[in-house]
């Protein structure tokens, strides 16, 4: 999905669909509040946010990961598979496609294990059952099925929370004064231009940016495309690199590609004289034998002050 224009400020068009926006927000209050979340015998850390939307939280979850590898615990990632057909099952990135678990999974299996499995209780068993001592959620702080020892809320800080009014009216999942109930953190990601942190209360703020890793290009210049939730999020990445960018094509976000669209966008790139490149999300979900006519940005989070939400997680 596209994030509208209008979900950033209060308008004619936010205020027409304020109504069904309130029904929205209190269904998914009602779905939280009579709905007894399960526990597991390990910690479970929630990766989240209250806008739809791309904000960075698998970048964020794969950094939490890292740092709890690197203090020796074992994390192990829940999925519900968006787009994907199977559940009940640990992702294995040798076997299983982007149709089949989906493809946030696929991306988060290379950093640790991930059970997929829409009820994320049942999902978080799983994980334990394979060796996993510490429970990460990439999404799913409006799920109620599983209990959370933390939950941070991820914001992108160029986007802020919009016109912070529910869906489809604005980008909020949910009513803001309840979502930060059920909060610990808070990360910004980037420069905070909307001044969010304030809104946060006595909640623990942690900043950080993303940083690009750009790789070896054979030419001067990208052809740049990208199936995410804000694809100019990627596109400013590559500028910031200093890269020139010929052109730009958007998908929709979790889109699966069909092998003529693939070939399609290469023989777009011979004739612009382009490398191709696109995002680690996507990649995944371009067959093998393609993969090496693809470059990708892979991309990381670098945390303003690692310590202090390395101790917040351990805490």
């Amino acid at each position: 999905m596209k994030t509208p224009r209008f979900w950033q400020n209060k308008n004619i068009i936010s205020w027409a669909l304020f109504l069904p926006g309130c029904l929205y927000a209190l269904a998914t209050w009602g779905r939280i509040k009579f709905h007894k979340p399960q526990q597991v015998r390990v910690p479970v850390i929630c990766i989240g946010n209250l806008t739809a939307g791309g904000s960075g939280k698998t970048p964020v979850a794969i950094s939490v990961a890292q740092m709890l590898k690197s203090c020796g615990k074992t994390p192990g990632f829940v999925s519900r598979g968006y787009g994907g057909k199977l559940k009940g099952v640990v992702v294995d990135i040798t076997k299983h496609t982007p149709e089949q678990v989906g493809d946030e999974p696929l991306l988060l299996a290379r950093e640790a294990i991930v059970a997929v499995e829409p009820d994320r209780y049942e999902a978080a068993l799983i994980a334990i059952k394979n060796g996993a001592d510490t429970i990460i959620m990439d999404d799913g702080f409006q799920n109620p099925t599983l209990y959370k020892d933390k939950s941070l809320l991820v914001v992108d800080g160029n986007f802020g929370l919009g016109n912070m009014m529910p869906l489809p009216a604005g980008p909020m999942r949910e009513f803001f004064g309840q979502g930060i109930k059920r909060a610990n953190g808070v990360v910004i990601i980037g420069e905070d231009k909307h001044g969010v942190a304030k809104l946060f209360g006595n909640l623990s703020i942690f900043k950080a940016k993303v940083v690009a890793q750009l790789p070896k290009l054979a030419k001067n210049k990208v052809f740049a495309f990208a199936g995410i939730g804000s694809p100019q999020k990627f596109y400013q990445s590559l500028e910031d690199c200093g890269v020139t960018i010929a052109k730009t094509k958007d998908f929709p976000d979790h889109h699966f590609y069909e092998r003529t669209e693939l070939l399609n966008l290469i023989d777009e790139a011979q004739k612009l004289g382009a490398d191709i490149i696109t995002t680690s999300k996507d990649m995944v979900k371009i067959p093998y034998d393609l993969q090496p006519q693809f470059k990708v940005l892979e991309i990381a989070i670098k945390w303003q002050d690692e310590s202090a939400i390395k101790q917040f997680l351990l805490k």
